[in-house]
């Protein structure tokens, strides 16, 4: 499979609506879920770590999961990540990771995959009983969010009750939708939203 993102991965930091993005959704996370230094964490579409460095300094260990090796190269070169932060590049839908985890975190990831049940899925088999999932994604949008002919965009955001029912059917409970952020870009505003959740 060829990496979509080899090419954004080099610039991908500097971009300042990733940045501020990264930064609000990273706060958001931060405040709505009781982070401990005893958590052991999936990011899953972890990029080049911008999440991962906010959130590492207050858990035990992250795995970064992506399927962009230039994306996660860029994740090991910072060096206040080595000491918390493993990557794992592999496609989790079709390799599963043999490993339980306390918290899944995902940031803007999930539009880019195309079976969304299946995700939740692999979510809910990953994590131990009772832990947590903080995942942040597009509210439904127009198709305007990405430049036209964008590859990898499976879907135009999502719609918050049609999402819930898919963390209901994978047996997901105290399930809550927040505003984490909204990009403003070419007189339009796209608002990020942040669902957290508990497996049963």
């Amino acid at each position: 499979m060829s990496d979509l993102f080899d090419k954004k991965a080099e610039e991908w930091d500097s971009n300042e609506i990733i940045k501020i993005l990264s930064s609000a959704v990273g706060s958001s996370i931060i405040k709505n879920i009781p982070l401990h230094n005893q958590m052991n964490i999936m990011d899953f579409g972890a990029g080049t770590g911008l999440i991962s460095s906010q959130i590492a300094p207050l858990v035990k260990k992250i795995t970064a999961v992506d399927i962009s090796e230039a994306m996660l190269k860029q994740l090991v070169s910072k060096s206040e990540l080595n000491s918390k932060v493993e990557m794992l590049c592999q496609n989790i839908i079709d390799i599963p990771i043999n490993k339980k985890f306390d918290l899944i975190i995902s940031v803007m990831a999930i539009h880019h995959v195309k079976d969304t049940n299946k995700l939740i899925q692999r979510f809910s088999e990953s994590l131990n009983s009772g832990a947590l999932i903080a995942l942040a994604d597009l509210d439904k949008e127009d198709g305007t969010f990405h430049p036209q002919n964008t590859k990898g965009i499976f879907h135009l955001g999502f719609k918050r009750d049609e999402f819930k029912n898919i963390l209901q059917k994978q047996g997901f409970i105290n399930i809550s939708f927040s505003t984490a952020h909204t990009v403003k870009k070419e007189g339009k505003e796209f608002p990020i939203f942040l669902v957290s959740a508990i497996k049963s």
